[in-house]
């Protein structure tokens, strides 16, 4: 009712069109008054916050440090997962070592990938597979990565392409030797 009373009262039919006309029909304390000119001051908690921070850091007090990474799970099932950072690391590290040795003792004694397999190569594989694994689980299992320690040239993305590669050097080694016959060089 007093919504209606008031547009009405401020209608061109009864002349009182301004403010200061309806004022003289209402009760002042109902109307409140704001001032044109008043100091209003507005803040939240996100900027005193900020505030705060920007003050502390120029203080002699060393500023709050926030982990800009989640913690990485140090569960072996998650580091040996599908998509866990053990399974191609460590197949990668297998096949560069493999790779160089299979072409070292194919120069130094020109037997092929299944001569030096079948005279004596599979205890050889199997230590250095134990050996290479334990190495590369170890930091794994203490929370440490690859990406962490990679700085410069040797970066954690070439140790990956570089093992990716030496996987399809050891595969295209081996079959085409089998093709051929014999050694390859």
């Amino acid at each position: 009712m007093a919504a209606v009373s008031s547009v009405m009262l401020l209608s061109p039919a009864t002349g009182l069109t301004k403010k200061n006309g309806l004022k003289q029909f209402l009760v002042p304390s109902y109307v409140p008054s704001l001032n044109r000119n008043a100091n209003l001051r507005v803040s939240s908690t996100a900027e005193d916050n900020k505030k705060e921070q920007l003050e502390s850091s120029s203080s002699a007090a060393p500023p709050k440090s926030f982990p800009l990474k989640p913690k990485v799970s140090t569960d072996f099932g998650d580091i040996l997962a599908f998509s866990g950072p053990g399974p191609e690391r460590i197949n990668g590290r297998l096949a560069m070592i493999g790779f160089v040795a299979a072409i070292g003792v194919e120069l130094a004694n020109g037997k092929d990938l299944f001569a030096q397999i079948q005279s004596g190569g599979i205890p050889w594989f199997i230590g250095t597979s134990v050996v290479l694994s334990a190495a590369s689980l170890i930091p794994l299992l203490k929370g440490v990565r690859a990406e962490s320690k990679s700085n410069g040239v040797m970066t954690s993305d070439a140790e990956l392409w570089n093992g990716r590669f030496a996987m399809l050097g050891l595969i295209a080694l081996a079959f085409t030797e089998y093709v051929k016959g014999g050694a390859l060089v």
